[in-house]
This record gives C-alpha cells, sequence and structure tokens, in this order.
C-alpha cells in the first residue's frame, strides 16, 4: 500500500481588514447602551416634553383670560365715564375707585385737592365726571400751577384755577369796564389777570380777587415762568 502524504497548511493569521472589522464591532458593542436603557432615555425626555408643553398651554390660557378680563374692565370703566356723575349709582362709583389703576394712585396719596399737580386733578376731573376746568390750561400754564403747588403758594395756584374755570365760559367774558375779551385766548399775564380774568368772577367775599393778587405778585416774583 502506497503510503498518503498530507500537508496542513497552517492557519494564517486573520488580515488586518478582519481585524479592523471585529474590533470595530467591539467597539460599538462597548460604547452602545442596551435597548432598555434607550427606550428609558426616550420615555424621559418624551414625558419633559408633555410636561413644557402643558405648562406652555396653561401660561397661554392664564394670559388670554387676564387679558379678557382687563378688556372687560376698561370697557365696564368707559361706559361709567359716559354716563357722568349724575347718572353713576353707588356701584359704578365703586367700580371707578377700584379698578381705575391711575385714579387709584392719586388718591392713595392721600393728599388735599390744592396739594395735587395740574395733570392729577385734569385726569381726577374727567375719571370722576366733574367739570374739567384744567382741560382748558396748555402744558405751560400747568407747569406754572405745578410750581405754585411746590412753593407752597397755594393762592397764586387757586388764581390759575379760577382762569381755568373762566375759560368754561368759552370766547366770550367780560372785562374791566365793560369790555369782552376771549378768554381761551388770553395768556395769563399781570396786565391779562387785572385787565381781564379778574372781572370774570363776581366774588362777594373777595376771595376770588385776593387770589388774583397772589397769582400776579407770583408770576411778577416768577418773570422766567
Amino acid at each position: 500500500m502506497s503510503s498518503v502524504s498530507f500537508f496542513i497548511t497552517p492557519t494564517q493569521p486573520p488580515t488586518s481588514a478582519t481585524t479592523a472589522k471585529f474590533t470595530a464591532q467591539q467597539t460599538r458593542a462597548a460604547i452602545s447602551p442596551p435597548q432598555s436603557e434607550v427606550n428609558a432615555s426616550s420615555a424621559t425626555i418624551s414625558q419633559a416634553a408633555r410636561n413644557a408643553l402643558a405648562a406652555s398651554n396653561a401660561s397661554s390660557s392664564s394670559s388670554s383670560a387676564a387679558a379678557n378680563t382687563d378688556k372687560l374692565v376698561e370697557a365696564r370703566l368707559a361706559e361709567i365715564k359716559a354716563k357722568g356723575p349724575v347718572n353713576r349709582s353707588q356701584e359704578d362709583h365703586d367700580f371707578l375707585f377700584a379698578n381705575d389703576k391711575r385714579l387709584a394712585e392719586i388718591t392713595v396719596q392721600g393728599k388735599s385737592s390744592d396739594k395735587l399737580t395740574a395733570d392729577e386733578l385734569d385726569y381726577m376731573q374727567k375719571a370722576t365726571g366733574f367739570v374739567n376746568t384744567f382741560a382748558n390750561l396748555s402744558p405751560a400754564e400747568k407747569a406754572l400751577y405745578d410750581k405754585a403747588v411746590a412753593s407752597g403758594n397755594t393762592e397764586a395756584a387757586a388764581g390759575i384755577s379760577q382762569i381755568a374755570f373762566v375759560r368754561m365760559m368759552g370766547h366770550t367774558a367780560g372785562g374791566a369796564n365793560g369790555s369782552t375779551y376771549d378768554p381761551l385766548n388770553t395768556e395769563i399775564t399781570p396786565a391779562n389777570i387785572e385787565k381781564y380774568f379778574s372781572h370774570s368772577i363776581v366774588d362777594p367775599t373777595g376771595k376770588a380777587q385776593s387770589q388774583f393778587q397772589a397769582l400776579i405778585q407770583f408770576l411778577q416774583n416768577n418773570p422766567a415762568v
């Protein structure tokens, strides 16, 4: 029997490409978290997103409700102010002072009317429905009024209030010696007070004349005003 020789080729080491592939698979397996962890993370993020959305919706709803309430309040305030003081009920009065923020800011100061600024008095007259005499004063005249108040000269300030009242007569009022003039277009000066404004109010007590004189003196002492 003839002998048969077998040559066994030694096993070759893995090629570099095979090694790289195996190593890459091992690396991915090492750094990839278990699927359960991935699902858990996704669930957590999803819940957080839902919570954020719910909070956003709640905030939007709250803001919308507040805006609607503000509109209703403003509408009611406008309705009350349009009525005038005579036609307002006690409920209207209470609602006005409770919800008109500007009016509340003025009244909470607790100041008497002769201590308020011209703009504050102007707003109060409009809001409460009283005769709006201060609407007849120019910005410069309101500044003059404020300066008199700030200096403590309430008599001079009252003189300006008298002029604002005279202007409610319109474009024609009586002056000295039977003359007439247009109070709405007559400046507040010492000469005009003497000749015109002081003759448009009849006051047996002499109070108005005293206030006009105080205003004349105030203007003379403050020529730059």
